[in-house]
């Protein structure tokens, strides 16, 4: 019974030596060894290391990727629009003897610096850009750009800055209505713009088309009148030329002519002339035998002919 006793506690001093001479690291984190309140190793190895028992203790640091998810604020862009930005952060220790100074190893406290950092160039970029700017695809590089800034500010903290996102980008509820009714009236303007030049160009489309017209129209009267105008001519030569072949059978003819317009009875006019006028000679009998017998000598002369 000794002899157990005696094992067991031999073996109880054994572990606590054990423990007291080594320290396991994990792959997912990094050690650092302090003795006497100062940094006297980094161990970044996963496996088992020896360390001095009693005088030296080891802090341990994850070593994995981090998110930090800042806490929503506002800010205002250049078009003096304020947009209320929820973005977070990736990060990791890098650096584990710069994060044990710097910050005391205290996770808490190192977010706390991300968050003033990131955030400030968050703003500070943003505040330089319009909304329309921060909402389209250029939204991109400004991301990294803030990522670049805020990984070199924060190097000496023993962290790395991976990626600096935005979750989103609310207006606030208070200027909501406002934005809408600003983007409503702009979209109206460029609506009453467009029109305004569908009028425009369906005003001059008109006026080239009634000059089109005009100008068709007075081609074609013009080329109406030079018809007539050689129909006429053309009346006239064979008027001429009838004339000329029984100039006293033209002169008959017409003059019955003149009679039928003259004493037509739907004109309801009425004619007083004394009879022995020139104009009536056709109705004295003598003189229509005259004309008559006159005529059918010229007839039969032409037929001779």
């Amino acid at each position: 019974m000794r002899t157990l006793i005696a094992f067991v506690i031999v073996v109880v001093l054994a572990l606590l030596a054990f423990n007291q001479f080594t320290f396991r690291v994990d792959e997912t984190q990094v050690a650092v060894v302090m003795e006497l309140g100062q940094i006297t190793n980094v161990v970044t190895t996963p496996g088992l290391h020896m360390k001095k028992p009693f005088i030296q203790n080891v802090d341990f640091y994850d070593s994995r990727l981090q998110t930090y998810d800042i806490e929503p604020d506002q800010i205002i862009t250049q078009d003096q629009r304020k947009l209320v930005v929820d973005n977070y952060a990736l990060w990791r220790v890098t650096e584990p003897r710069e994060f044990r100074e710097t910050v005391n190893g205290n996770f808490s406290r190192a977010q706390s610096r991300i968050d003033d950092i990131v955030f400030s160039n968050l703003r500070n970029v943003l505040a330089d850009h319009t909304l329309d700017q921060i909402v389209s695809e250029q939204r991109q590089a400004y991301m990294e750009n803030i990522t670049q800034s805020s990984a070199q500010q924060l190097e000496s903290l023993g962290v790395q800055i991976l990626d600096v996102r935005i979750r989103r980008a609310d207006l606030p509820q208070a200027n909501e209505e406002a934005v809408y009714n600003r983007m409503k009236s702009e979209r109206q303007q460029q609506a009453a713009q467009l029109r305004a030049e569908g009028q425009e160009e369906a005003t001059r489309i008109r006026a080239e088309a009634d000059r089109r017209v005009t100008e068709i129209v007075s081609e074609a009267e013009r080329e109406a009148q030079t018809i007539r105008g050689e129909a006429d001519a053309e009346a006239l030569r064979v008027y001429a030329e009838t004339y000329s072949q029984n100039p006293e059978f033209y002169r008959f003819w017409r003059t019955l002519q003149s009679y039928r317009d003259t004493f037509n009875e739907d004109s309801g006019s009425r004619v007083v002339m004394s009879t022995d006028s020139e104009y009536l000679r056709l109705f004295n009998l003598t003189e229509l035998d005259a004309i008559m017998e006159e005529l059918g000598s010229g007839s039969d002369d032409q037929a001779s002919n």
